[in-house]
């Protein structure tokens, strides 16, 4: 009986991630053209984010909009915004931001951090303020952070939660009957909480979004070959790491040479962006 019972779920398992492949695979993530899975609705993602967001900010002390640091948070992540709405637009891809109300908060907290949910919802912590330095330090990562929340990473992240993790169950039904395993399976996604996860899909994600970040700073303004120089600065920070195998993020040196890699095509963004005056 458990065996035909260990068998049935895994069968269940598999027949949910091809039924998702099939349906949704589709989907593509916009300036890398991966194809992804997503099984949930964004909407539904952005109801929680709202939710969550606002409980985390009721937790967390915030720096007062008058402090300069965090008019710098608000004036870096409302031009990298308008810089992805702007390409969007112009991809006809608009529907990837439908329904955000952009929100960028500075906390008080040396966690060396920062992260975006669904929906534009930022937040930066006062710890890596220190290896930022300046604006276009603080645009290489605000760039990475909303290319997440753009390329929908979090969602991924959910899907394949689900599946391995709550037995391919629906996220209503865990919301339902598990409502703090589905809290903490989507601040787990949305890296506001700690945890190994999916190694190589995190793994992945953070390159992408290192491009996808390198190039949306570059719409916006920002000097790109910063970014090699924060990362430098990142990896002086780091101190002992462990082995890249057991990190959900890339060895700096190996995201040092991926960003290096894709420089040439964000200059290019860049010098357009200076010649329209940004």
């Amino acid at each position: 009986f458990v065996s035909k019972h260990l068998h049935f779920e895994k069968m269940k398992k598999l027949i949910v991630a091809g039924l998702i492949s099939g349906v949704l695979g589709c989907q593509k993530v916009p300036i890398t053209g991966r194809r992804q899975v997503n099984l949930l609705p964004e909407s539904q993602l952005m109801g929680m984010s709202l939710t969550n967001y606002n409980q985390f900010l009721k937790e967390n002390k915030t720096v007062d909009k008058s402090d300069p640091r965090a008019q710098m948070v608000d004036r870096v992540g409302k031009k990298i915004q308008f810089a992805v709405q702007q390409f969007l637009k112009k991809e006809h891809q608009l529907k990837r931001i439908e329904g955000y109300k952009w929100e960028f908060n500075l906390v008080d907290d040396n966690v060396v951090n920062a992260w975006c949910m669904p929906g534009g919802k930022v937040v930066f912590y006062t710890g890596i303020l220190p290896i930022t330095l300046d604006e276009t330090g603080m645009a290489v990562v605000m760039g990475h952070e909303i290319a997440h929340a753009i390329a929908r990473h979090g969602n991924e992240r959910m899907s394949q939660g689900l599946i391995t993790q709550a037995g391919g169950i629906g996220l209503s039904v865990l919301l339902s009957t598990k409502p703090k395993e589905a809290q903490d399976l989507f601040m787990g996604a949305y890296g506001v909480g700690t945890g190994l996860g999916s190694l190589k899909l995190s793994r992945n994600h953070e390159s992408e979004a290192d491009k996808m970040g390198l190039i949306f700073m570059a719409m916006a303004g920002y000097d790109p070959d910063e970014a090699v120089n924060f990362w430098a600065r990142m990896k002086q920070n780091g101190g002992n790491k462990p082995p890249e195998f057991l990190s959900t993020h890339p060895h700096e040196d190996t995201r040092i040479e991926d960003i290096k890699a894709s420089l040439p095509e964000a200059r290019i963004y860049y010098q357009k962006a200076k010649k329209a005056g940004k």
